[in-house]
């Protein structure tokens, strides 16, 4: 016997382990948005004494890319309860803009509770892009991979839907526009789930704010209010966006009326329209 297949081997009977034993079911998931501050909160949420954190660090993507492994599989990448803790749960940006994540949760999760964080969206779009440059993900320019990103993800929204299995590339890495369509997304969230089950919070109060926002987070998860130290690492690096003026002109037009459209949905109340949109940002951790 070979020495990888002997280690195989070997590691078997460990792995089956792994995989069936089973964990706490998740009270609640940080759905989004993706660099909007969810790895932040996440970690934050981990930090207190209550939760059990996700086994797989910040998220399992069960709900959207993963969904095939199974409920068991799922469940394994909790900790089983023990004394102290009341809830578990986990970080996975990409279920609020999957097709499919909501409704699975939904029928999986009825009760459970949803985080959304929500960042300006010219500096995500921008933030989002200089990610999946850096992954290796994408090699075209800002300005031309958003000129070109209808094109791209032409008709794969369908191909998901039609085809469960079927992971998009460009709908998971190239949508740098139609990820700040949070309204379109946040309103398919309350035809699943009630507004008080949905916790809807600013990226950038967050930043400047953290304790105030935990304090909000707490009372939503039904946590006892602990006050976390050490979040200043945290906070904004202020990289620049190097965004061309009209362009980022164009694109602070082309969202406001989807701000607008945010704006009136229920636990929002906030816009970044009508402020001078500062060409600094901060990575989503």
């Amino acid at each position: 016997m070979s020495t990888r297949r002997m280690v195989g081997h070997l590691l078997a009977p460990v792995r089956s382990r792994i995989g069936s034993r089973r964990g706490m079911t998740p009270g609640y998931l940080i759905v989004g948005t993706k660099r909007g501050g969810s790895t932040s909160i996440a970690h934050w949420i981990s930090q207190h004494p209550q939760v059990a954190p996700c086994r797989l660090a910040k998220g399992t993507h069960y709900f959207d890319v993963n969904f095939q492994r199974g409920w068991q599989w799922y469940l394994s990448s909790f900790e089983p309860p023990t004394d102290g803790v009341q809830i578990t749960g986990e970080a996975s940006p990409y279920y609020m803009f999957h097709p499919l994540s909501i409704e699975r949760i939904a029928a999986a999760l009825p009760d459970v509770r949803l985080i959304v964080s929500l960042r300006e969206p010219v500096a995500r779009a921008w933030s989002h892009h200089q990610y999946e440059t850096q992954q290796g993900f994408e090699n075209l320019p800002f300005a031309e991979a958003i000129a070109l990103e209808g094109e791209r993800v032409e008709g794969e929204e369908e191909k998901i839907r039609t085809n469960p299995r079927y992971e998009s590339y460009a709908h998971r890495h190239h949508t740098y526009l139609q990820r700040g369509h949070y309204a379109e997304q946040l309103e398919r969230i309350y035809r699943h789930f009630s507004p008080e089950q949905v916790l809807v919070m600013r990226s950038e109060s967050m930043f400047t704010d953290p304790q105030g926002e935990l304090a909000r987070v707490w009372s939503h998860l039904g946590l006892t209010p602990v006050h976390l130290d050490g979040l200043d690492r945290f906070k904004a690096t202020h990289a620049p966006l190097d965004i061309p003026r009209a362009l980022h002109e164009r694109l602070t037009d082309y969202y406001r009326p989807w701000n607008e459209r945010l704006e009136q949905l229920p636990g929002v109340g906030f816009t970044w329209n009508g402020q001078q949109t500062k060409r600094t940002g901060h990575g989503d951790r």
